[in-house]
């Protein structure tokens, strides 16, 4: 009998893949995305020593004021804004995109467009 994988298992599987190639440094932190089925969430991590440099989320009350449901892909593009905002006032230019997993597409590519187009180069 074949057995498959749930999704979630399958996703950890590829986002630790994905992991052993993509590394945060000091000079170009990481930019990790995780999606649950209400929120999205976005952290700048350094992970030479394990910080995590600035984050944002679509339970923080700027970010939730903004949109009306927090799990679409206006919300996703409020916190690539938010996040990238963040960022730029820590002097931090340039990431690594780690998707985490996840299918660029919908939710994970607006984000990622949403930093992009205000500053974050990656």
């Amino acid at each position: 009998m074949i057995r498959k994988q749930s999704r979630a298992i399958a996703r950890e599987k590829r986002h630790f893949r994905i992991r052993n190639n993509v590394k945060g440094t000091a000079e170009r932190p990481r930019l990790a995305v995780f999606r649950s089925n209400q929120h999205i969430y976005a952290q700048i991590i350094d992970d030479t020593i394990g910080n995590t440099l600035a984050a944002a989320s679509t339970m923080e009350a700027d970010v939730k004021s903004k949109v009306e449901k927090t799990s679409n892909i206006d919300a996703a593009k409020a916190v690539g804004e938010a996040v990238a905002r963040k960022a730029l006032d820590k002097g931090i230019n340039t990431v690594v995109f780690d998707r985490g997993g996840y299918v660029y597409h919908g939710k994970v590519k607006a984000l990622a467009d949403a930093a992009r187009e205000a500053g974050l180069q990656f």
